[in-house]
């Protein structure tokens, strides 16, 4: 294993991102439009002691989708048992999340979303010298919308090298 910085864990590869979905076809559909991709696995299940012990819940009973991109997974997750009640997701919510997809022309990509009836939460934005830092963040491009289950997500074109946090 190569040395790590003390007090580091060398946690430096994310596998992959799961997100819990109310409706696992619904996301399913979702997602698969978005990314063009069919689901590397779909409708499958989890359930038992230890695996709800190991999520801090007291039973556990789930279905799930996965997905690959080229470098993340996306898991998809309806629990079953027990039925999480839906969060308040917002960018300015303390423990909210997004997921940001890089793309090579915002402008297009935010075009053909729109006529396939995605809505966005805003206009693209474009980083101003006078509002971001570093400065090779100036000039990326920025759009953000939701999943049927409010998940943020987000479209990325970087400029100079830039390619988040956003």
């Amino acid at each position: 294993m190569p040395a790590t910085p003390e007090g580091s864990f060398g946690l430096d590869t994310a596998a992959h991102v799961g997100i819990s979905v109310s409706d696992l076809d619904r996301s399913v559909a979702f997602y698969r439009a978005l990314t063009g991709l069919e689901p590397a696995v779909d409708n499958e299940s989890m359930k038992g002691q230890g695996f709800a012990h190991a999520q801090g819940l007291p039973v556990s009973k789930l279905r799930y989708a996965t997905f690959h991109l080229s470098n993340l997974g996306i898991d998809l997750i309806e629990f079953e048992d027990p039925v999480g009640a839906p969060g308040q997701s917002a960018a300015n919510r303390p423990g909210s999340m997004h997921l940001c997809f890089q793309v090579d022309d915002l402008r297009s990509v935010h075009t053909r979303m729109r006529e396939a009836g995605y809505d966005f939460l805003g206009e693209p934005y474009t980083f101003a010298a006078d509002e971001v830092t570093p400065p090779d963040a100036v000039g990326t491009r920025v759009a953000y919308f939701n999943d049927p289950d409010g998940t943020n997500l987000e479209l990325i074109e970087p400029r100079g090298g830039f390619a988040g946090p956003s």
